[in-house]
């Protein structure tokens, strides 16, 4: 009976519902997106470092961390990738090897970050072959190199020109090549867009002198959740050989540390965001209750308890507050779903802090259910302690002066 009352009386006065479901609707819209982007821009940072940087899980050499080598490459077989994969949860492995040379044109030298990559498997993590702009992808052992546009510019080369690059391979031996350009590329980071050349495992192994050896091997779970568990099974799988396993939150802990600071920002505008819309609620319950006193005056002076009379009210603001967080759902999800697939581009100075960070300059909506439980529950505990003054007011409630109301 309390329920049926309750829910005729707050469409009774359909303006005054309407009203104060709409103040608690757009608190959860302006929560929900505030969240939700700044969950997307992390998962943009996080996406990056970790598709076209370090995966999310790398074994390497044990001194290889403290050490970047290729003295600390280590040897690497079917076999391996075989045992990792072997393991639950994991979707397959990348081999990398990477060092830094010197790149040349015909008359320009720039320093270059050298990856030797199995080009079928790095595409299943990062999609690099569809970032091709001219050209083609090589294939395993054929001679030829893929650099990315940046570079190519920088040393005044095109596809079907000639690269050469020098250095150190393993063990101090001479490193050196001569490559034909089969296709240029675009980074999405500027940084590696500047320095970046890609050439086929063995013709990089075979080059550094390191036949048979890798100085990564990248690791992809089934489930990025999943990541520090199945890292820690990694671990206990490999604990006898001179291997390591690290996570990306391991190998850049900077990122890390940036991500949280950033958190702690947001939690803090959140909080002064929760106190806007608590008061901006508030007053539309103020509103409502100081409205309806003369009528809770009559209420209790024709005999109704007060206690009967509380609940009442209290029930009415909690289906306003229902309707405000589900209308707030409705709506909320059409300017998410729609940054989510459109995202904000920044320029400016913005544009150039996040490229300093090797980041896309990019702002996209994270699309989870978490969020939308989250900042459905704070909006719905926050109205529904607003809706205890009401109820405390009718408990107090002094008939003869709710009469000139």
């Amino acid at each position: 009976m309390y329920l049926k009352l309750a829910w005729r009386n707050i469409w009774r006065n359909k303006r005054r519902t309407l009203i104060t479901v709409s103040s608690v609707m757009f608190a959860v819209v302006f929560a929900l997106f505030l969240e939700s982007l700044e969950r997307g821009a992390h998962d943009v940072m996080i996406d990056n470092m970790t598709r076209f940087h370090t995966g999310y899980m790398q074994v390497q050499d044990y001194r290889y961390e403290d050490e970047p080598s290729l003295d600390n490459a280590f040897y690497y077989d079917n076999s391996l990738s075989d045992r990792i994969t072997g393991t639950a949860s994991i979707a397959f492995t990348i081999p990398r090897i990477e060092t830094f040379m010197l790149a040349a044109g015909a008359e320009i030298t720039r320093g270059a970050y050298v990856l030797g990559i199995d080009p079928e498997r790095e595409h299943q993590l990062n999609e690099i072959k569809d970032r091709l702009t001219e050209g083609r992808f090589f294939e395993p052992g054929d001679g030829t190199a893929v650099v990315a546009e940046g570079l190519a510019g920088r040393l005044n080369l095109a596809v079907g020109d000639s690269l050469v690059l020098l250095g150190q391979g393993r063990f101090g031996m001479t490193a050196s090549g001569l490559y034909e350009i089969s296709g240029l590329l675009r980074h999405p980071t500027r940084e590696m867009n500047n320095q970046l050349v890609y050439l086929s495992l063995p013709d990089a192994q075979w080059m550094l002198s390191a036949e048979d050896h890798i100085t990564a091997l990248l690791v992809t779970p089934d489930r990025v959740p999943d990541t520090e568990r199945i890292a820690g099974g990694l671990r206990s799988e490999l604990q006898d050989e001179e291997l390591a396993v690290l996570t990306w939150r391991e190998m850049i802990p900077e990122l890390v540390e940036a991500l949280e600071f950033d958190r702690a920002q947001t939690r803090l505008m959140m909080g002064i965001l929760y106190v806007v819309i608590g008061f901006g609620i508030f007053g539309t319950i103020l509103t409502m209750t100081l409205e309806r006193l003369r009528e809770f005056g009559i209420l209790l002076s024709v005999g109704m308890q007060r206690i009967k009379l509380a609940i009442v009210v209290f029930i009415e603001t909690f289906f306003i507050t229902i309707l405000g967080v589900l209308a707030g759902f409705a709506l909320g999800i059409f300017p998410i779903l729609y940054f989510h697939f459109n995202p904000i581009e920044l320029g400016g100075d913005m544009e150039e802090l996040v490229a300093e960070w090797g980041i896309e300059p990019i702002m996209p909506t994270a699309i989870a259910p978490d969020i939308f439980l989250w900042q459905g529950l704070i909006i719905f505990i926050l109205t529904t302690i607003i809706c205890f003054y009401p109820t405390i007011k009718i408990l107090t409630l002094n008939i003869l002066d709710s009469s000139k109301q």
